[in-house]
């Protein structure tokens, strides 16, 4: 299974961020060597890191593709750059986010041509607005490393971490 977290906070060309979320994922889909499986509801949730910032939209979808995890990195990034994503600080606002959560439970540091990739997300079992819509999906998921269920992550987390469903 191939886990896509989706994130934004603030317009795109497209419109607000659940408008743009929406684009990106039928963006995808029209791609030949990608096909969206199926997605979860979209939240509202509290920025991390940097919290002075607008509320994100956050979802994860299943995709299916031929592409390896660096290709599809790759096709991540640029479809981001396609939507006005411009990478100025680390956790601030953006019209788009796109990541790789899991990559059919493979546990690698990968390095090719500039693009760095870790998997599976080093902080999605750190992250409600990452495990909670995860479940709605794949309720069975496990973390890749450590083996723990979705929804036992979840329940450890801070309950200050607010993840809303729209």
């Amino acid at each position: 299974m191939i886990l896509i977290g989706l994130g934004a906070n603030i317009p795109s060309e497209k419109g607000g961020p659940e408008v743009t979320l929406e684009a990106a994922l039928a963006v995808l889909n029209l791609r030949r060597d990608i096909e969206v499986v199926q997605r979860s509801r979209w939240y509202r949730t509290s920025a991390v890191g940097l919290t002075d910032q607008p509320d994100f939209v956050n979802g994860i979808a299943e995709i299916s593709t031929r592409l390896g995890p660096l290709e599809l990195l790759s096709v991540l990034l640029d479809l981001e750059a396609e939507f006005g994503r411009e990478r100025r600080e680390r956790w601030g606002p953006r019209v788009l986010d796109l990541d790789i959560v899991d990559f059919d439970g493979l546990v690698a540091d990968l390095d090719r041509d500039g693009l760095t990739l870790h998997l599976p997300h080093p902080r999605a079992a750190e992250r409600g607005f990452v495990l909670q819509p995860l479940l709605d999906i794949a309720p069975d998921w496990r973390h890749p490393t450590s083996g723990e269920k979705g929804s036992d992550l979840l329940k450890k987390l801070d309950p200050t971490q607010k993840v809303d469903v729209l």
